[in-house]
């Protein structure tokens, strides 16, 4: 956003693809245009509407100087409050739009809004959908959205898009309508295939970035690597590891090289350790790397197998490494000549055991980011915490996720973590067992927590030492973390953890509840007591119609509320929707659900400038 008038319009050839000019600017222009055909006095009418209008005019355009400066989305809502005049002059200078509902507004609105927009980045389905708790043929239709800026901004650069449907026909539109598009980034969407990304990879000459992140792609049998433009390309980012198609491996090579400017490569589990190799040797640049499968393939071996330790080494400037499907062990060590220069390191695809992974972290002294599964055991988050002292982020997900399964990270491996790794700000840690002691020591060993999501798999179990609820170990967490904006919560959870979060979670934006709680009056704590909470979502709670009605107050500043398996009842989500008529309430079943029946299987609601959708699918209900 920090882009001036000049660098807007730097990509296109004529007017007609650059964002409008002043506004304002050109309003008294036209009105002065007007007046000299009317008028043989021309100096005289645009004197006087100078004289009028040049203190407003002066004073925007000032502030239209400054407003370029200003990035934070936050900074910008601000500004745009403080009157009409600012409200104006930012919407016209803000070039990227974030939306956080799809559904909060429509696309009509956003065109109306922004005049400059080079950027979206539009939002879909609620997080709970990743978890098969949501109808697959929901909504969050990327159609209207490409449909309406195709007209409104044909200079659009980048569409960021998570947890859209997105089908070819759009992605075919989006191609043909924005000349200078840049950036594509689908996060959890599903609807389109290999023939639509083709498209783009053909018509869209100026892509920097196509990354296709945990997206389901459907394989048409289209080569779309060879899509791409012959000569030099302008990518940066090229990211396709969740498509689970085979790829044209030699387009694949020559893309990569004859793309100078290409930082990040993330490949599919089908290309194998000799292409990976292969791409190694003729893209030294690169600086993300995602492997692909992490194993050779099945033809004939040469004599001589490549020396991938050497590919590596010649990679100096790789920082972020992931991928690691179907890995072979003894391969594991050729990424040691990287791991020094390593900031992000990824091994959630990879069933490593300790013994194969020690000797990696050992060399990773600079790592602020790393995600595992559990196979790496208490024994090798004891071996992080003793090296990675500069950790930032840390994840790590259960490789087998059944509650009855023995998970083999616990208490210990958190402990260690806190003890070793003291600048941590975010965790996301799947267990099948917890201690309060631990949780407490890693809130006062990380203070400077952001995120604390804490997964015990299995329903209310209690801490695993004492048989006590976990409710010491989640207030110790709102206490002492005073920077805490989202926490997740689990285990054997009383009211008394929630009266924790409502006395000192002021700061907590995002709370997600499963399988917590004795009554409503937990879920009240944190309705009248978190007064930043923006997403609320809930599962298989005791919170009903009580609970619900207590937040009438708030749901007006929040983003949205899922409750599933709650036990409320339609008369009450019906009477909440009466009460806030800016509030979509959707309540959520199944195709062959009896609309006589009282009880909500699962309630969606969120706030909407434009009241409700108009693709409601038969088993939504909108109150």
């Amino acid at each position: 956003m920090t882009q001036d008038r000049t660098e807007m319009s730097e990509d296109d050839d004529d007017n007609s693809q650059s964002p409008p000019l002043d506004l304002r600017s050109a309003a008294i222009a036209d009105h002065c245009s007007s007046s000299s055909s009317s008028t043989p006095n021309k100096s005289r009418n645009c004197m006087a509407l100078n004289s009028q209008t040049f203190p407003d005019h002066v004073l925007e355009n000032v502030l239209e100087n400054v407003l370029q400066f200003l990035d934070s989305r936050c900074d910008r809502n601000a500004a745009s409050l403080v009157c009409k005049s600012w409200w104006r002059v930012e919407a016209l200078t803000r070039s990227e739009v974030f939306i956080g509902n799809c559904y909060a507004l429509s696309p009509t609105r956003l065109t109306q809004r922004f005049k400059r927009v080079k950027s979206l980045l539009l939002k879909g389905k609620p997080r709970f959908a990743d978890f098969n708790l949501m109808p697959p043929d929901w909504g969050a239709n990327f159609a209207p959205w490409v449909s309406t800026m195709a007209k409104a901004y044909p200079w659009l650069e980048k569409v960021d898009l998570k947890r859209m449907f997105v089908t070819d026909d759009d992605l075919a539109l989006l191609a043909d309508s924005f000349p200078g598009f840049k950036e594509l980034i689908l996060v959890c969407c599903e609807g389109f295939g290999t023939s639509g990304i083709a498209i783009v990879a053909n018509k869209c000459r100026k892509l920097k970035v196509l990354d296709l992140i945990e997206s389901e792609v459907t394989d048409d049998e289209v080569d779309w690597i060879s899509c791409f433009p012959e000569g030099v390309t302008s990518l940066e980012s090229l990211a396709f590891d969740c498509v689970e198609a085979p790829i044209n491996f030699e387009a694949l090579e020559g893309l990569v090289g004859r793309s100078p400017f290409l930082k990040k490569l993330r490949l599919n589990r089908l290309v194998s350790l000799e292409e990976l190799h292969r791409l190694l040797l003729g893209a030294p640049q690169l600086t993300s790397l995602g492997t692909g499968s992490f194993s050779h393939d099945n033809a004939p071996q040469s004599e001589q197998e490549p020396d991938y330790a050497a590919a590596f080494r010649a990679c100096k400037s790789v920082v972020c490494l992931s991928g690691f499907r179907d890995l072979m062990p003894e391969y594991l060590p050729s990424i040691l000549p990287v791991c020094s220069n390593l900031t992000s390191l990824n091994f959630s695809y990879a069933n490593i055991s300790p013994d194969m992974f020690k000797p990696i972290i050992h060399n990773c002294h600079r790592l602020q980011v790393f995600w595992a599964l559990d196979s790496i055991c208490d024994e090798g988050l004891q071996a992080v915490a003793a090296t990675c002292k500069e950790l930032r982020e840390l994840r790590i997900f259960p490789f087998d996720p059944r509650e009855e399964s023995e998970g083999p990270v616990s208490e210990l491996g958190l402990q260690a973590i806190s003890e070793g790794c003291r600048n941590l700000e975010s965790i996301l840690y799947f267990c099948q067992r917890m201690t309060n002691a631990a949780v407490i020591a890693m809130s006062e060993n990380c203070p400077e927590l952001t995120v604390f999501r804490l997964c015990i798999m299995g329903r209310h179990r209690p801490d695993h030492v004492t048989g006590k609820p976990m409710d010491e170990g989640f207030g110790a967490i709102v206490k002492n973390c005073k920077k805490l904006t989202r926490l997740a919560i689990s285990g054997l959870l009383t009211d008394q953890a929630f009266r924790y979060m409502g006395e000192h979670g002021k700061l907590i934006r995002t709370l997600s509840v499963a399988f917590a709680g004795d009554s409503d009056m937990a879920l009240r704590h944190v309705l009248e007591g978190c007064p930043r909470l923006q997403k609320l979502e809930i599962r298989d709670s005791p919170f009903g119609d009580v609970a619900l009605r207590c937040g009438m107050h708030r749901y007006y500043n929040m983003r949205f509320v899922w409750m599933s398996a709650c036990p409320l009842s339609k008369g009450c989500c019906k009477d909440v929707a009466r009460a806030m008529p800016n509030l979509v309430v959707e309540v959520i079943g199944s195709d062959d659900d009896d609309d006589n029946r009282d009880y909500v299987e699962t309630l969606y609601m969120y706030r909407s400038l434009d009241g409700p959708r108009n693709d409601v699918p038969k088993f939504v209900t909108i109150l």
